[in-house]
């Protein structure tokens, strides 16, 4: 029984602290009205150094949604035509436009949790969802305190982490555990078009795509988060620029893509992801080519939601 006690103490961990356990002091939220204008909803995510805002709507005095650079893409990908033509849509909708226009008719409420509840279930809540964003919204007063991601619930978990006895599994590899996606991955070039890298975000609803070399190499990454360096250099209007292109401005603080090999264990995979603070690991073999991709809902599935058997 102490190796079942061992196997789930991540999961008891997550079950023992709420949510509001991990919203710091002080932080940043930004709202928006659904009133307001897209474009400048974009501009200042980009002036704020965030990734995301809840929405609010004034007439029905609550939080109905949430505005994230998946819109961003998702606006360009459906309404850009070439270099020449400005995105009207993007310069003129306002959120509330766009959102009639996307989610025709499928308003679903707005997944959002509660300070009270606990992490266990905020990792279900965005694993289930498939969403990396969950808003904690105060039931009472009606206020949003802040937006929990996978990255910050793991980081919370790895403090103190060391304080706990290790399970068997964190000895074990990537290719014992099966844990990451290794069949199917998308990918892209270095002179591969903008737009088409926002096409496979929205087809293949991925988060990430590596980029890869004449020779198979992974030589960069290209991340939905990079596109909205787009709107804070306004170039969105030319998306047939090559990926290298667009990720010329970062190459001074780049670190390089973060790999790991099958063969690494989850515990340094664990430790590696948390200390880069990246939303995925590439996974190469030994001539650095491409075999997979492990991301922060990986890893938490197989810490918190597997041991509880989902």
């Amino acid at each position: 029984s102490f190796f079942k006690l061992e196997y789930d103490i991540y999961m008891r961990f997550m079950r023992s602290h709420k949510c509001y356990d991990i919203v710091p002091t002080s932080s940043k939220l930004v709202v928006f009205d659904t009133t307001l204008q897209v474009k400048k909803a974009f501009f200042a995510l980009v002036a704020n150094g965030v990734r995301a805002a809840p929405l609010w709507e004034s007439k029905k005095q609550s939080f109905v949604g949430m505005l994230t650079i998946t819109d961003f893409i998702n606006i360009l990908h459906r309404y850009y035509k070439s270099p020449m033509v400005q995105i009207y849509e993007l310069e003129e909708h306002k959120i509330e436009t766009w959102r009639e226009l996307y989610l025709q008719e499928t308003f679903k409420p707005l997944v959002n949790i509660s300070p009270d509840a606990s992490l266990f279930d905020a990792v279900y809540s965005l694993i289930k969802n498939r969403i990396h964003r969950l808003p904690v919204i105060d039931p009472v007063s009606g206020n949003a305190l802040y937006i929990l991601t996978h990255k910050r619930i793991l980081k919370f978990l790895q403090l103190f982490v060391s304080e706990m006895p290790k399970p068997a599994f964190m000895k074990q590899n990537l290719d014992e555990l099966g844990i990451g996606t290794y069949d199917n991955i998308a990918f892209i070039h270095p002179d591969t078009p903008i737009i088409k890298a926002l096409n496979i975000f929205v087809d293949r609803r991925i988060s990430a795509l590596p980029v890869v070399d004449e020779s198979g190499k992974v030589v960069d990454i290209y991340s939905k988060f990079d596109v909205i360096n787009l709107a804070a250099e306004k170039t969105y209007n030319n998306l047939d620029i090559t990926v290298t292109q667009a990720l010329q401005h970062r190459s001074q603080y780049f670190e390089g893509v973060v790999k790991c090999s099958k063969l690494e264990t989850l515990e340094t995979i664990v430790d590696r992801i948390v200390k880069a603070e990246v939303h995925r690991l590439v996974v190469v073999n030994e001539a650095d080519s491409i075999v997979g991709i492990i991301s922060l809902s990986d890893i938490l599935q197989a810490l918190v939601l597997s041991p509880a058997g989902m």
